[in-house]
């Protein structure tokens, strides 16, 4: 709530001159002698008492009487304003590969080397919170939610306002990796292979079926992926068109750099080294599903360029924000008439009475 004041009809301050120019015409030095004395030396001399000094005041009492009468004039109100904010945000879902391929360290943050899955999560966490430094504003009003796809898609959180706790379960994500017995003996062998595949088509449907029921002002999938369609149930196109039926845009986003990357391995023990591997990128896969849905297919190899592809969605996919004020005014003019008249009838008993003088 918010206090307001205004006058309603300013324009009455015009009169505030010529009140002010009417009390000096009234009251200006004459030089026409009042009454005729053989020599005011004698006179000079006397002490100035403080009725004199009072009644050099009454022009300017009189002059504020009268602005204080204008200033009525101009209505005065005092208010108390509310301002309520009427948001339409966006439904965004985020889909995010986490296959072996996100492993490869071809990125960099804060001028550290990092996989690519690291670098995805400190760019969502800009997109979502904002970042001035990356010219990101934040989603405070959308809905977000977020799938993770490997070789099989999940439901990582549901569409929610809570970004913090969307973030909690970004950062938590993680590549599937072997896991070891005492021996050192792969235990997740028979599934490792399936985990670590691509299946963008699986990813895209849980996405869209998340969106389906959402009612919002429009609805938005993302998909970021750095490899190839290699498993799953449902073919990525068909994914698409399911989503153009839908009216749902898919923002397609290729990771990584081409040709060959240090990509982190394992000997039998268990130890972990670098080495170089090439990985394949179906580009084009990407661009259909993107024109397919009427959005937009990017590919970024570093972390500043995906920072810069996060920006630019941003600035295409705005939220909705109005703002309404509702002000109740109350009258204030009683405050101004009345000491304004007492002022001005006080002068006139004054100069009638205490302080009268000869014409």
């Amino acid at each position: 709530m918010i206090e307001a004041f205004r006058f309603y009809s300013p324009l009455w301050f015009v009169l505030a001159p010529l009140a002010i120019a009417s009390v000096w015409w009234m009251h200006r030095p004459r030089h026409r002698a009042a009454a005729i004395f053989s020599s005011l030396a004698d006179l000079k001399h006397l002490p100035v008492t403080l009725a004199q000094r009072a009644r050099r005041l009454l022009p300017f009492i009189y002059a504020t009487g009268l602005i204080l009468l204008v200033a009525a004039l101009a209505r005065p109100q005092s208010g108390k304003s509310e301002s309520r904010i009427n948001t339409e945000g966006i439904a965004i879902e985020l889909v995010i590969d986490i296959s072996g391929s996100m492993e490869a360290l071809d990125f960099e943050v804060k001028g550290k080397a990092e996989n690519r899955l690291t670098a995805v999560k400190h760019v969502i966490r800009q997109f979502v919170f904002g970042s001035k430094e990356s010219g990101l504003k934040g989603r405070r009003d959308d809905l977000v939610g977020l799938v993770a796809f490997g070789g099989f898609a999940d439901g990582k959180c549901p569409l929610t306002l809570d970004h913090g706790a969307l973030m909690d379960i970004v950062d938590g994500l993680e590549i599937p990796r072997a896991i070891r017995d005492k021996r050192g003996t792969v235990i997740n062998a028979n599934t490792l292979n399936e985990d670590l595949a691509t299946a963008i088509g699986d990813g895209v449907s849980l996405g869209l079926d998340r969106l389906r029921s959402i009612q919002a002002k429009s609805r938005v999938l993302i998909l970021l992926t750095d490899g190839d369609n290699n498993a799953g149930a449902i073919d990525p196109r068909e994914a698409a068109k399911i989503a153009k039926t839908m009216g749902i845009k898919v923002y397609a986003i290729g990771i990584g750099r081409s040709g060959t990357v240090p990509f982190p391995a394992e000997d039998a023990f268990g130890n972990r080294f670098l080495q170089p591997r090439e990985f394949k990128f179906d580009a084009e896969l990407m661009r259909e599903i993107a024109d397919t849905t009427g959005a937009h297919y990017f590919h970024a190899q570093d972390t500043h360029g995906l920072t810069g592809i996060y920006a630019e969605i941003d600035r295409m996919e705005k939220s909705k924000v109005e703002e309404t004020k509702y002000t109740e005014y109350t009258e204030l003019f009683p405050w101004f008439v009345v000491p304004g008249l007492v002022l001005i009838f006080g002068v006139a008993a004054l100069n009638a009475t205490r302080f009268n003088s000869l014409p």
